[in-house]
């Protein structure tokens, strides 16, 4: 190694340290993938801890008992996200139907304007309901294994929620349980790193919570201006697709459109386009500069990226934990940058036992 020049020393380096990550990292994902069903229920549960916290801390502050206030919390999410798939399922039944008949309606009409290049939508929309039927035989061919799949994605709903209740009621006991199970003398940056990587999810799910009601709201209140029918369903779709950045808000305001069009027609629905695009304006060049970049400082292009790789791995599941995951991820590289970049003295070590934001924990470092 010796004859080799410094330079081509360095490089070998940082190409052993980036394939010895990359393999760690890929065993990891084999891992999770094996384990998937105990893994999903942990890191939505994580998502749900990070979000539900401050409604918790407010109880525990008014003196209600933690096992208590967890208890509410849960119920409190249970209810609001049972009554929004509730919402959207009820809507996209009533509808159903109705959309299918117009949008037969509407392919006649494209097919009048445009002649030919219309007529593929016109048959497409005359089949819909030959599809729909065909794909109703397979489902109902496939109904034990369709049952088994609801099944085990209810379990796996049900034990995120029960690991919320008991992340929200042990939160306290966490600072103390990583510095027990860290090496010698690494407690301190292990704990600092867990603690900043919470609060970068924390920070995440909180921004995107009110820019996703923010969102809802407007769209809703718009929709139902249009009269456009299940106004409340697309708001609540619009609202569940905000946690999947860009993509759910394409999505969610997609469907809106093709709503409009095949009830209301195609004024109403350049009306509805245009709505949609108003909020999402809004949402880029307001909310997000407002309220997203102060909790969670990530490129676009990182969020695509991101969005993308988790969309490979683990489809719809993989673009919901891919953003969270690379917070975290980046907030314990700007933990350890601050820790240990030229100038500092060293690392402040934790004030008392505890996680972020927890009565009785300390607060945020001085770099947040």
């Amino acid at each position: 190694m010796q004859l080799l020049p410094e330079g081509a020393r360095r490089l070998a380096a940082w190409c052993a340290v980036i394939l010895l990550a990359a393999g760690v990292g890929w065993v990891g994902i084999l891992l999770c993938g094996e384990f998937r069903t105990a893994v999903v229920p942990v890191l939505l549960a994580l998502l749900g801890t990070a979000l539900l916290g401050p409604l918790y801390r407010r109880l525990v502050k008014a003196r209600v008992n933690r096992s208590l206030a967890a208890a509410l919390t849960c119920v409190a999410v249970a209810v609001v996200v049972g009554g929004a798939v509730y919402i959207v399922v009820a809507a996209l039944i009533h509808t159903g139907a109705e959309i299918v008949d117009s949008l037969r309606v509407a392919a006649r009409s494209v097919a009048e304007h445009f002649g030919a290049a219309g007529t593929s939508l016109d048959d497409l929309a005359a089949n819909s309901k030959d599809l729909l039927t065909e794909f109703g035989s397979t489902a109902a061919s496939n109904v034990v294994s369709g049952v088994s799949i609801v099944g085990q994605a209810i379990a796996m709903a049900f034990l995120a929620l029960l690991l919320v209740f008991f992340f929200l009621r042990d939160s306290d006991r966490v600072a103390g349980t990583l510095r027990s199970l860290a090496p010698r003398g690494t407690a301190d940056i292990v704990e600092a790193m867990a603690r900043r990587a919470f609060e970068a999810v924390e920070g995440f799910m909180r921004g995107t919570t009110i820019i996703a009601l923010i969102d809802a709201l407007c769209i809703t209140v718009g929709l139902l201006i249009l009269r456009v029918p299940g106004a409340v369903g697309l708001g609540a779709l619009v609202f569940v697709g905000a946690y999947i950045p860009y993509l759910g808000a394409f999505i969610s305001g997609t469907v809106a459109v093709l709503v409009a069009l095949a009830d209301r027609g195609f004024v109403i629905a350049l009306w509805v386009l245009g709505v949609v695009l108003a909020v999402q304006v809004l949402e880029g060049y307001g909310l997000q500069p407002m309220i997203q970049s102060r909790q969670v400082q990530m490129h676009p292009a990182v969020v695509l990226l991101a969005i993308t790789a988790g969309a490979s791995v683990a489809g719809v599941l993989g673009m919901l934990l891919a953003v969270p995951l690379t917070a975290a991820a980046f907030g314990v590289l700007h933990e350890l940058r601050a820790r240990y970049e030229p100038g500092r003295d060293g690392p402040e070590g934790p004030e008392a036992p505890g996680f972020p934001g927890v009565p009785g924990a300390p607060g945020p470092s001085e770099n947040s």
